[in-house]
């Protein structure tokens, strides 16, 4: 009886350390804490510099909100070169239609937005056209490699 108690204890000891075990890898595996679909929560920086891909770009920063869900991921898009026209009033992608209302709905979702100010030079971008919702930062080469110095993942699409 004391033989079988004992070895009944050993077992509930190990099944314990091995379940504290399982739950300390897990909080190793995700230090920012779980966001949805099992994901980890996440900082990313979106890069933009062509103005060819931010219709996809945008669409990419979308479905990452969706997958994590709006409060598990911060999201800062970085733009310059043609990508940074994205930002100004009155672009059109491709198939003609504005990017002034994705900005504001992915905005509206937490999502920050930039353009480079050496490109608002360069390209002579009317600062009084640049989107609402568009923070002006001194150089966007510069912020992407900040931020990646922050901790903030790197996302080129």
């Amino acid at each position: 009886m004391l033989k079988s108690t004992v070895r009944t204890f050993t077992l509930l000891g190990a099944a314990a350390l091995l379940a504290l075990s399982a739950m300390s890898a897990q909080a190793a595996d995700c230090p920012t804490g779980k966001a949805l679909n099992g994901y980890c929560k996440q900082r990313v920086v979106y890069h933009i510099n062509n103005l060819q891909k931010a219709t996809g770009a945008l669409r990419n920063v979308k479905n990452h909100l969706n997958a994590l869900g709006d409060d598990n991921v911060e999201i800062i898009v970085v733009t310059h070169s043609s990508g940074a026209f994205a930002m100004v009033d009155g672009t059109k992608n491709k198939k003609g239609k504005p990017f002034t209302d994705t900005i504001a709905a992915l905005a509206n979702r937490g999502v920050k937005f930039t353009i480079c100010a050496n490109t608002i030079k360069g390209k002579k971008i009317d600062k009084n056209k640049i989107n609402e919702h568009v923070e002006i930062i001194p150089s966007g080469v510069a912020e992407v490699a900040h931020l990646q110095q922050q901790g903030y993942l790197y996302v080129k699409p």
